[in-house]
């Protein structure tokens, strides 16, 4: 028992090594384009379900943070002050799913191809679930979960999601990204996307570890149907997100549990899946049923489960016939271990640069903001 633990936390801690450098960039890159990027403006740019407020809803939530928790949250809040709903949800898959720190820990890990079709499938999954919605969503239930949405119960969350730390004056993007602002905002919203997510990361990485370590490789083959080739790339779209509902883990750390899917059968669309499936999560289900009430929860995990199955699907389909679908199952991740190479190179010069991002932050008033990250959302700051 002792050897089967410590080789699940040893493979825990390899994979969190290989991933540590592109973590810090991405989240770097992050808090560069949420600095340049309001979120005040958003409820007004969102006010139908119209393809030009869908599409402004994708470039928004590709715009801010990759936390699920504060996805949900900020979706809440530009529907309390007047979005449509299903923008609102729109613009929640987005910031999930086309964020660039996601991009690169999967291109680090599991290849191009990933994220890829992460960017293709997002767009698919989105334009389902606005389909679904026009069917299914009345009025009557919008004005119900808006009525359940202004009682303001707490879920996660709720003070990051509120916080606009945007630099907005004058001057060119990239005076304002590099002036004092523009370098605060930068650090702030780098450590407190850090702590958003840091629970999510370390139980990622420790489950995908035990999977892997304690899983035997049959099991995952029998139940990805991988004797069965045809009907594993159906299978795969279907049951990843139902994995992902009892893994509890989501944003950026379910991408180490994707790379030990993938590389122990699941099929492609089903890795698609399985990573799209971050806000069906059962600690999410629980906030959308404070946030909007049972009936709407219950219409929302139905709309994005079938949206993340058919866009898994479609995207299976079409780079198949691309001929973009590697044959290979041998993601890094759960290949890793810890050896003097350009990772940890890498490792040690992002980790100076996150070192320096944290001095920022001390000494500019962010532990103060810190503590207001799970405050309700009227006294979550809003600068």
């Amino acid at each position: 028992m002792t050897d089967a633990i410590v080789g699940a936390l040893s493979m825990a801690f390899a994979m969190g090594w290989e991933i540590l450098w592109p973590l810090i960039l991405g989240f770097t890159l992050s808090g560069i384009v949420q600095a340049a990027v309001s979120h005040s403006e958003m409820s007004r740019l969102l006010p139908d379900d119209r393809p030009r407020s869908i599409a402004i809803a994708l470039g928004l939530g590709a715009a801010s943070s990759s936390c699920s928790y504060a996805a949900v949250a900020l979706a809440r809040s530009i529907f309390r002050k007047g979005a449509n709903f299903t923008a609102a949800m729109a613009f929640e898959l987005a910031s999930t799913n086309v964020v660039l720190e996601l991009s690169i820990i999967i291109i680090v890990l599991m290849g191009w191809q990933f994220a890829l079709a992460e960017f293709v499938g997002a767009p698919i999954m989105v334009a389902v679930m606005v389909f679904l919605f026009r069917i299914f969503l009345s009025p009557h239930l919008v004005r119900e979960a808006k009525k359940q949405a202004d009682r303001g119960i707490s879920g996660r969350m709720e003070g990051h999601a509120e916080m606009d730390m945007s630099v907005t004056g004058g001057g060119s993007l990239w005076q304002r990204i590099t002036s004092d602002e523009g370098l605060t905002a930068i650090s702030h919203y780098f450590v407190m996307d850090w702590a958003s997510v840091w629970i999510d990361i370390v139980g990622g990485l420790l489950i995908a570890g035990a999977l892997a370590a304690w899983v035997p490789h049959e099991f995952w083959q029998g139940f990805f149907l991988t004797d069965h080739p045809f009907l594993a790339k159906l299978w795969g779209p279907l049951v990843g997100p139902l994995v992902a509902v009892i893994s509890f883990v989501c944003s950026v750390g379910n991408i180490p549990l994707a790379a030990v899917l993938w590389n122990n059968g699941i099929s492609f669309g089903g890795v698609i899946a399985f990573i799209f499936a971050d806000l069906i999560v059962l600690p999410i289900l629980d906030i959308y049923r404070k946030y909007y009430g049972l009936r709407m929860t219950g219409l929302i995990l139905a709309a994005f489960y079938v949206a993340m199955a058919v866009a898994a699907l479609v995207v299976e389909a079409i780079f198949g016939a691309l001929g973009f679908i590697s044959q290979e199952r041998k993601a890094q991740v759960v290949e890793a271990s810890i050896t003097w190479n350009y990772t940890t190179w890498l490792n040690i010069v992002f980790l100076v640069l996150a070192a320096l991002l944290v001095w920022r932050f001390m000494k500019t008033g962010g532990p103060e903001m810190l503590r207001m990250m799970n405050a309700p959302a009227q006294r979550g700051m809003n600068s």
